[in-house]
């Protein structure tokens, strides 16, 4: 993985990103074993960057088994204290600590874009069997949600960081963007909602890794605002969350 601030900066907030990171929905590994052909049921698995464990656990719920692979000491250590019967091995994305030929299939969630893709891809396809696939996705923006459209550009702001483009990349351009072209690739894009308290909430915003490198005073100010604004909109302090996950499946062609 790379070594900038921002890849490591999960480490401070271990515990914190466990409890309050999104999950994924059921549609998604729906559509990974589309792509397969077969349930992942018995699927030897890698799920890399795993972080707490939050896609792994899935994984796991449907029959796959699963090795994780993390880079992050602290993170680490919260996966082992949530999934304390799954393995795990300190690795990183450019150097799998992994057999050749080995795994039916390797995910990344969240985490594909701290990977150098000239390196992170033919080591998939090094660990990868001659039928297996990688694949990669995110819980991206709903900006068709005013007030989520609204929150993401005040972050974006906060962190002095551009805004996300609200038009998406077509189904080409996001394969050239994770570095896939060349390799057989699949697309979905997955709407789903969860409902958490705003403590909740705000937890997520602060694990993100362009807020965690931040002076923690003006993140607290900045999110004694977002609560602010949030109780307006959402009285009983519930807030619905809508996410469109951005899923890519690829296998060698």
């Amino acid at each position: 993985m790379t070594s900038s601030p921002r890849a490591h900066s999960f480490n401070a907030a271990a515990v914190q990103y466990g409890a309050s990171r999104p999950s994924y929905p059921s549609a998604l590994f729906d559509s990974v074993e589309e792509f397969l052909g077969h349930s992942l049921a018995g699927a030897r698995a890698a799920d890399v960057g795993a972080g707490t464990g939050i896609a792994t656990a899935l994984l796991c719920e449907r029959g796959a088994e699963v090795i994780a692979v993390e880079p992050g000491e602290a993170m680490a250590v919260e996966f082992r204290r949530l999934l304390p019967d799954v393995p795990i091995v300190r690795g990183d994305g450019n150097a799998l600590p992994l057999a050749a030929s080995s795994r039916d299939l390797i995910t990344y969630a969240q985490s594909w874009q701290w990977t150098d893709t000239k390196r992170s891809v033919p080591e998939a396809l090094r660990v990868l069997r001659s039928d297996g696939a990688l694949a990669i996705w995110w819980n991206t923006t709903a900006f068709d949600v005013p007030w989520i459209r609204a929150q993401h550009e005040r972050v974006a702001h906060h962190c002095g960081v551009p805004p996300r483009s609200v038009v998406r990349p077509d189904d080409r351009e996001a394969v050239r963007l994770a570095g896939l072209t060349g390799l057989r690739v699949v697309r979905r894009q997955i709407r789903w909602q969860r409902r958490v308290t705003l403590d909740t909430h705000l937890a997520n915003i602060s694990t993100r890794s362009a807020f965690l490198v931040l002076e923690q005073a003006a993140n607290r100010a900045f999110l004694v605002g977002e609560r602010r604004r949030l109780r307006e909109a959402f009285p009983d302090e519930v807030v619905e969350e809508t996410y469109l996950v951005d899923l890519l499946v690829a296998s060698r062609p």
